[in-house]
């Protein structure tokens, strides 16, 4: 079993920031550490994705350049760093895991509660 807790949300204006953290724990940790997001009538959607051993990245394109995602191995936390927020990044923002690399929400096994993020014009 993996247990996500995902802290940081919160009210902000357009063009602010916001660190979102992820605390991971269990017996066995998987590969590869998501972010997702899920606004109120959508699907939820890929984010940004690292993995656990190498460090390396990737994103979605809505958030390409403004979004960074890093892990802490000694920590096992994750953090999405969000710049320039604008009003469409309104959503729940869910940490998973996955033991694949993938994009699509069924790949990860692991969610944590989720953590709202409301961004003001």
């Amino acid at each position: 079993q993996v247990q996500l807790v995902e802290s940081g949300g919160g009210l902000v204006q357009a063009g602010g920031s916001l660190r979102l953290s992820c605390a991971a724990s269990g017996r066995t940790l998987r590969n590869f550490m998501g972010w997702f997001r899920q606004a109120p009538g959508k699907e939820r959607e890929f984010v940004a994705r690292v993995s656990w051993n190498f460090g390396s990245t990737y994103y979605a394109d809505s958030v390409k350049g403004r979004f960074t995602i890093s892990r802490d191995s000694a920590k096992n936390m994750v953090y999405l760093r969000m710049n320039n927020l604008k009003p469409e990044d309104t959503a729940v923002y869910y940490c998973a895991a996955a033991s694949i690399v993938s994009t699509a929400p069924e790949a990860y096994d692991y969610w944590g509660q989720g953590t709202q993020v409301t961004v003001s014009s």
